[in-house]
């Protein structure tokens, strides 16, 4: 018996299916992008039945009346982006500390000002749940129609127990209801909250006592985040709080080694993170730990140009052998944008990467850092059915169009976003 196809997709001049290995790539498998030419994509039940020729396909799928067709008239099809680095869950934009960088405050002083992450926390502990989910729709819509299908969302502008748990919560409810597939984490060691400046043990001490039971006992987060950075979080305190979020279920990530080497890679590697994100100071020690391990390296070019910093390291940690993705990183303070595509530019642009290494980095790898290689960032039959089709015929053009993704329509689970909202 042959799979039904809800969504027959034709004519697509060129396909980017990724189909390989779930695990993330490296070295020449990083490098390699798998393709199709003139063919057609078959998805049924939200999955990936078949990809090739248009008569091979229709020899393994049936088709009939309610199957829709697209023809895409010749256009590239790749597999959606995954953003596996972003805080949409706050409240208040920052648009008068950007006017005082530009004037020229950086990050560090901004914060000891009273601005930085403390002030979103101040607006975001004020705002109602509506707010929340308001500001979280606008910005997970944007990063859809930039060809964002799966995104990794933290908390961290709370701090405290009730707004961390209010703030997951949204997250939760909406990802039963939106198109794309959201994961949670909880970054409640995003900063130490004015009542424990100064005792930053404590502060760790009550997140482990009182908030992390909460999130799980409700269900609410996947992953465990923290800020490993000089004034922040150390290494030491890091590395305690991350053990004890394994031993209770979570998966580990970590903010690492962003303004200074603090040591937060080694850290990630330790305690056997799925991601160590950032890296824009790691050793070159670091480096070989990170690429001797199965931690992925994710990069954030965006917020190295938004604050002014060099880019992070990308072709060393790519030439060492490290698995590497890229995110957006999208905050109010320090990178204010939403684009997958701008991202793969940058890397390409500021980073060193080829333009199939980016790719890599903004699909399978990013997925992997997600524990999701065999549903997302592919296109191999039994993937999640998640793709962008273009406005292109070359994947390369994704790179080389600066800032203006050449999107047609992106498809989710099987359904065309423009659907989606057509019906919603």
């Amino acid at each position: 018996m042959t799979d039904r196809a809800d969504l027959l997709i034709t004519n697509i001049g060129e396909l980017v299916t990724m189909a390989g290995t779930p695990i993330p790539r490296r070295g020449e498998d990083a490098r390699s992008i798998p393709l199709s030419r003139d063919c057609a994509l078959a998805c049924g039940g939200g999955k990936v039945l078949g990809t090739g020729p248009l008569d091979d396909i229709l020899l393994t799928v049936s088709v009939d009346q309610d199957t829709v067709e697209l023809d895409v008239s010749g256009r590239l099809v790749t597999p959606g982006f995954v953003d596996s680095h972003t805080h949409p869950l706050y409240y208040g934009d920052r648009q008068d500390e950007f006017a005082m960088r530009a004037a020229g405050a950086d990050y560090e002083e901004i914060a000891a000002s009273g601005g930085g992450i403390l002030n979103s926390v101040r607006r975001t502990r004020e705002a109602t749940s509506e707010q929340l989910r308001d500001t979280l729709e606008r910005h997970l819509y944007t990063m859809l129609t930039h060809g964002t299908t799966t995104v990794e969302v933290k908390s961290g502008y709370g701090l405290d127990l009730e707004t961390e748990l209010r703030c997951l919560r949204v997250a939760a409810e909406l990802s039963n209801e939106w198109p794309q597939t959201i994961l949670r984490t909880f970054l409640g060691a995003h900063e130490v909250p004015r009542e424990f400046m100064g005792r930053a043990d404590d502060y760790i001490e009550y997140i482990l006592e009182e908030v992390l039971p909460a999130v799980r006992e409700e269900g609410l987060a996947d992953f465990v985040d923290i800020f490993c950075e000089k004034g922040v979080f150390t290494p030491e305190q890091s590395l305690r709080y991350l053990k004890k979020a394994v031993e209770m279920g979570f998966g580990a990530r970590i903010h690492a080694d962003e303004f200074h080497d603090t040591g937060g890679a080694a850290v990630a590697v330790e305690v056997g993170a799925f991601s160590a994100d950032h890296l824009l100071s790691i050793s070159e020690d670091n480096i070989a730990r990170i690429a001797g391990s199965s931690t992925v390296a994710t990069l954030l070019p965006g917020t190295a140009l938004f604050l002014g910093k060099p880019f992070p390291p990308g072709r060393r940690l790519l030439d060492a052998g490290a698995a590497v993705a890229i995110a957006t990183d999208f905050n109010p303070g320090s990178c204010f944008c939403e684009s997958m595509p701008f991202m793969v530019n940058l890397a390409v642009c500021q980073c060193g990467f080829t333009v199939e290494e980016a790719i890599t980095a903004a699909t399978v790898n990013a997925a992997a850092s997600l524990g999701m290689g065999t549903r997302k960032g592919t296109l191999a039959r039994g993937s999640d059915a998640d793709m962008i089709i273009w406005d292109l015929d070359d994947y390369r053009g994704i790179a080389y169009h600066m800032a203006i993704p050449d999107i047609a329509d992106v498809v989710v689970s099987g359904q065309p976003v423009s659907t989606v909202f057509e019906e919603s």
